[in-house]
């Protein structure tokens, strides 16, 4: 699709941010399209993270603007607005460090990002009107749903402390998705997963991507994850981006496979010339 035909949904123009006179990063600039699906990956350290959190509301640029058309098509700057605010907008996204509520069950910690969609008041609740209990039935219809695609189900009664990392994982992302949101923001989601659940969160990945209709962001290390499902790349060192592509273009880049990729990407660069 030529970029004349696709919709912006996100753009972040020359943002910086400076934490103590330390210019965590620098300038950085991002087109984000519907539908898209792209990777920002990096060394440790090169402010992949901090990006994030300028894009979610956790941070406020020190300069430059943050734009994005919300649920109603309307473009607007979106610099200083609060997490839950862009939530509302339709951004939601996970963490490197999953956050879950571990004391609070699998249906609960889905519950709350619905929470936001309730119609009822709070002498609704009180009183235990019709409206609430039209609200309870829905936001339970919703969290059986959003976990059988999961495949967890099984789960719905359980601790969130109590399930395993790869399942904790996954819950994470279904609270996000709880939220309908329109950009979905994925900070490291295979981190801590073995060879065979990273290969479930490609799929994963991949399926609500179409099943809700997403564009997605996200961070990884996982070159596999990341070469296997990214349309396109941007790559980041000391807060300033130094490079921009395709995967492929990415893999042989030498100014990314000096400061990032390593020497076994360069024998893949070289033998691919």
């Amino acid at each position: 699709m030529a970029e004349k035909d696709k919709e912006l949904l996100l753009q972040a123009k020359d943002i910086s941010i400076v934490f103590g006179g330390l210019r965590a990063v620098s300038d950085f600039s991002l087109d984000l399209y519907k539908g898209e699906l792209i990777g920002l990956i990096g060394p440790n350290g090169a402010g992949k993270t901090t990006v994030f959190n300028m894009l979610s509301g956790i941070y406020k640029p020190t300069e430059g603007t943050v734009t994005f058309v919300d649920r109603n098509g309307k473009l607007d700057v979106i610099n200083g607005r609060s997490p839950a605010q862009l939530n509302r907008l339709g951004i939601a996204r996970t963490f490197q460090n999953i956050r879950l509520f571990g004391s609070l069950s699998v249906a609960d910690n889905i519950k709350i990002a619905l929470h936001q969609n309730r119609k009822a008041n709070p002498v609704d609740v009180l009183v235990r009107t019709g409206k609430f209990r039209k609200d309870e039935k829905l936001m339970q219809e919703k969290t059986e749903h959003l976990l059988s695609l999961f495949h967890m189900e099984n789960k719905i009664s359980e601790y969130a402390k109590n399930l395993p990392y790869g399942e904790q994982r996954k819950l994470e992302i279904c609270r996000a998705l709880a939220s309908a949101p329109e950009l979905l923001l994925l900070d490291e989601p295979a981190a801590g997963m073995n060879g065979q659940e990273t290969e479930e969160l490609m799929e994963m990945i991949s399926f609500i991507r179409k099943e809700f209709k997403l564009t997605v962001l996200l961070i990884e290390h996982d070159m596999k994850l990341v070469m296997g499902i990214c349309e396109r790349l941007m790559v980041l060192n000391y807060g300033k981006i130094i490079a921009s592509g395709l995967p492929a273009e990415i893999q042989s880049n030498s100014a990314v496979i000096k400061a990032y990729l390593g020497s076994e990407y360069e024998a893949i660069a070289g033998g691919a010339q």
